[in-house]
């Protein structure tokens, strides 16, 4: 139920039918755990299509085509970065990363912080001349002249974007977190790291 709304189970069967099984459990019960834990997967990424489908809608943002269950395709950096759902959630629903670039896009982002940003980190602004000649970025820049670092006027435009990038995905995370509260899941279909089921499992 999503707000008090039934949400088809033959949408999650649709993506489970087109998202092959990765485990290659032989026993039975290690086979049934597997696959328990597989709907319970999918049921997150469905509902949070549907979530981020309403939430655009609610924000006046023309909602994207609801996703059409597709094999999915899922960069390792992304997993580590966003978690295990969020990462697919954001590869399968066309809504989500609709709603996703709202939220980077409504970013308010301080001139101060950019700067911050540059002061605090220098070591990640050493020019490839002082690298090659030597100076250690984590060592306190000895033998470093400012001449050694990339200008602040050449690269602030990168850090305001990243720092735009990662406030964007904490407010998808923060907005997806509320979604959630109003929604009550069947039996068989709850989060996979829900502790109130005895085969619950959280991994990234």
């Amino acid at each position: 139920m999503v707000h008090g709304e039934t949400l088809a189970g033959e949408r999650v069967d649709a993506l489970l039918e087109a998202v092959p099984a990765r485990d290659r459990e032989t026993r039975p019960e290690a086979l049934a755990r597997a696959e328990r834990q597989r709907r319970r997967w999918a049921t997150q990424i469905v509902v949070a299509d549907e979530l981020a489908h309403r939430a655009c809608a609610e924000r006046g943002l023309t909602p994207p085509a609801r996703a059409e269950p597709h094999a999915l395709a899922v960069e390792e950096a992304d997993v580590a970065d966003l978690g295990s759902i969020v990462a697919v959630v954001l590869a399968y629903s066309p809504a989500a990363r609709a709603l996703l670039t709202h939220l980077t896009d409504e970013q308010d982002l301080p001139e101060a912080a950019v700067q911050d940003y540059y002061d605090r980190n220098r070591d990640r602004f050493l020019t490839q001349d002082a690298l090659r000649r030597g100076v250690d970025p984590f060592g306190g820049f000895g033998g470093a002249a400012p001449v050694d670092f990339l200008p602040y006027a050449d690269v602030r435009e990168g850090i305001a974007q990243g720092l735009r990038q990662a406030a964007g995905r904490r407010a998808f995370f923060t907005w997806l977190d509320r979604a959630r509260a109003g929604v009550v899941y069947a039996v068989g279909h709850e989060h996979p790291g829900d502790p109130s089921h005895p085969d619950h499992e959280h991994r990234h």
